[in-house]
């Protein structure tokens, strides 16, 4: 379990500042709709930290939300990378987590017990080229590094080609490297593209590597869906229904917070250990989109990456089949009600 305190400023503070500027009500900090709700069936839940930025909400709802949730015991399980997260929460090591929703979907066809519940935040991906790359049809012939053929970053890259009407398999090369040793080879030339999460875009553009070829937060149809979703372990939500709700609760709290205060939010994370730059994280955290999880709807997501995966072979499930049986907007759908101010 993480104990944590921000530096240099309070809960409280925080809390008080954020009534001051007339923020409470957007963050939909109502105690009293939470009073009414029974107490959360378990009082333990288990988030995945990986070394990425954009997972920001989940950090955050530790310290300000999980707490006044009921949520007294609240731990991490720490992983490497993003193809970590299905698999923790597919295992029962992690009860709810934000993760990228294409993975998801490959995880349900093959039947993970995993259920998504919600979208967290659109974009944050970004495909970074040299100058032999200035448009997706570009990547035909070209060399991209990814960290493995089943991570996260293959298959957004995988979407990607399909919806430009490349091969995946004939048209790119992939290489596979770890994200230092890619973005090293793309600053000598030596690979043509890379598709990298925060912090890995801000350090590019700091040390001027590369350009941007698609920025999921800005480009379309990208930018029109969520890239992170909230999916949970599929036995603890039906055991622990108020739990669910609580906790993503929480979670979309948080995702108002890091919207309304990125230089607050951007201060905890570094003061907590979560990411060293807090240049990087103000970045981040000023041009994700953590604020359009109540008006994007979720189920277009789904229904546009598995068309996307099925055009690539990688699920043979129709889209209306992964929501049927992978989601459950319930506990959205009221939240969204609630939260509204």
């Amino acid at each position: 379990m993480h104990k944590r305190q921000a530096a240099g400023w309070s809960r409280r503070e925080f809390l008080e500042r954020l009534a001051l500027v007339g923020a409470a009500g957007l963050l939909g900090l109502r105690p009293e709709l939470v009073a009414a709700e029974p107490p959360p069936e378990t009082t333990r839940i288990r988030l995945v930290q990986i070394p990425s930025i954009c997972q920001a909400p989940q950090f955050v709802a530790e310290e300000f939300f999980l707490k006044a949730e009921g949520f007294t015991e609240v731990q991490y399980v720490k992983r490497q990378g993003t193809e970590d997260i299905e698999k923790a929460l597919a295992a029962g090591e992690a009860d709810l987590n934000g993760h990228f929703a294409a993975p998801l979907i490959i995880r349900l066809e093959v039947g993970d017990p995993i259920v998504i519940l919600a979208g967290l935040h659109v974009g944050c991906f970004e495909l970074v080229g040299t100058d032999r790359v200035h448009t997706i049809r570009d990547l035909q012939g070209k060399t991209i590094a990814v960290p493995a053929l089943d991570s996260s970053r293959y298959v957004f890259l995988a979407s990607m080609v399909a919806y430009v009407g490349l091969d995946l398999h004939k048209d790119i090369n992939f290489v596979t490297y770890p994200g230092a040793e890619s973005i090293r080879l793309l600053a000598e030339g030596k690979i043509d593209a890379y598709l990298g999460f925060p912090p890995e875009p801000q350090e590019l553009r700091a040390k001027r590597i590369g350009h941007v070829v698609v920025n999921s937060t800005l480009d379309r149809p990208w930018s029109q869906y969520f890239c992170c979703m909230v999916a949970g372990n599929r036995e603890f939500v039906r055991k622990y229904p108020v739990a669910t709700k609580r906790a993503l609760r929480a979670l979309l709290k948080a995702a108002n917070l890091c919207a309304l205060q990125p230089e607050h939010a951007a201060h905890f994370l570094v003061d907590n250990g979560f990411t060293p730059r807090y240049d990087h994280a103000l970045q981040t955290l000023k041009e994700v989109p953590y604020d359009k999880w109540s008006e994007y709807n979720p189920e277009d997501t789904v229904r546009f990456y598995a068309l996307r995966l099925h055009e690539v072979g990688m699920i043979k499930s129709s889209p209306q089949k992964i929501i049927a049986e992978g989601t459950d907007w319930r506990f959205l759908n009221e939240l969204k009600q609630e939260l509204k101010g």
